[in-house]
């Protein structure tokens, strides 16, 4: 049986597959988009992916990732920008629905989230032009709160479309997570905003479990295994309009350990149980 149209997986749900292996693998299972990574992608060739992608038939529902804009210096934000670029360049080449960009933490020593968000928006007025013109849409990914003084300042939907609404919707959107964002009352009301204002470009899915790993990064749980509602998640995001790829972004060692087709057969069966 083919996997469900709208299921994309992403590159680090199985992180153990090489390029090939997993191209090979998606279009074995009738999966229809995968979503990338910038290192792994870059390892074996920009344009090789591009070409060994598009031959298989496979979409790209997103390159992973940019971002990290809150150097407080010049050299750290001009690091930054030319990363970004880099970026962009590949995405375009790609072929990506989107580049997802992580705004980065706090700077050292600091203590200001509101003055590092001015930051990410510094940024963006630079990027975001620029990548309009080479045609990739950045989309912001806010992260749950326990990441805004390492990884991302930017934590609830609403604080995303605050910055992605002071540039066109087709420069820049938002990415809805369900890992990151199923804590949050206002979600349902913020995707709803964010659809209305054409700002969805990505939708991903993992679950929730406890108690979190030391690290908390790789504490991403199988679909179905935690305490989300993935297909309440889904049809919020439905309603508000998307009609994109759904992500399946886990993060998790177990699953690395194990056969790779193995874990997509079971991303996909839980994906047709608690997602579609």
């Amino acid at each position: 049986m083919a996997a469900p149209a709208r299921l994309s997986l992403n590159q680090e749900t199985v992180r153990q597959w090489s390029v090939p292996e997993l191209v090979d693998g998606c279009a074995d299972a009738g999966v229809g988009a995968v979503g990338l990574w910038r290192d792994p992608v870059r390892r074996f060739g920009v344009r090789k992916t591009a070409k060994l992608v598009a031959e298989a038939g496979l979409r790209v529902s997103s390159l992973c990732r940019g971002g990290f804009f809150t150097a407080a210096d010049a050299s750290g934000r001009a690091a930054a920008v030319e990363d970004n670029r880099r970026a962009v360049e590949e995405a375009a080449a790609l072929g990506a629905d989107a580049l997802v960009l992580v705004s980065g933490g706090l700077a050292p020593g600091e203590r200001d989230l509101v003055e590092a968000r001015r930051r990410v928006v510094g940024v963006l007025g630079e990027l975001a032009p620029w990548a309009a013109e080479h045609g990739v849409r950045l989309g912001i990914e806010p992260l749950h709160p326990m990441f805004a003084a390492d990884r991302c300042v930017v934590s609830t939907l609403g604080q995303a479309l605050e910055i992605a609404e002071q540039f066109p919707a087709h420069q820049v959107g938002v990415v809805a997570d369900s890992y990151h964002l199923w804590w949050d009352e206002r979600l349902e009301a913020d995707l709803r905003r964010a659809g209305e204002g054409g700002r969805i470009v990505s939708v991903q899915v993992a679950d929730w479990v406890t108690p979190l790993p030391e690290g908390v990064l790789l504490g991403r749980g199988q679909l179905g295994d935690g305490c989300v509602g993935l297909r309440a998640f889904r049809e919020m995001a439905d309603a508000a309009g998307y009609r994109g790829p759904v992500e399946v972004e886990i993060f998790a060692p177990a699953l690395w350990a194990r056969d790779g087709r193995e874990v997509l057969r079971e991303v996909i069966d839980r994906y047709r149980e608690h997602v579609e």
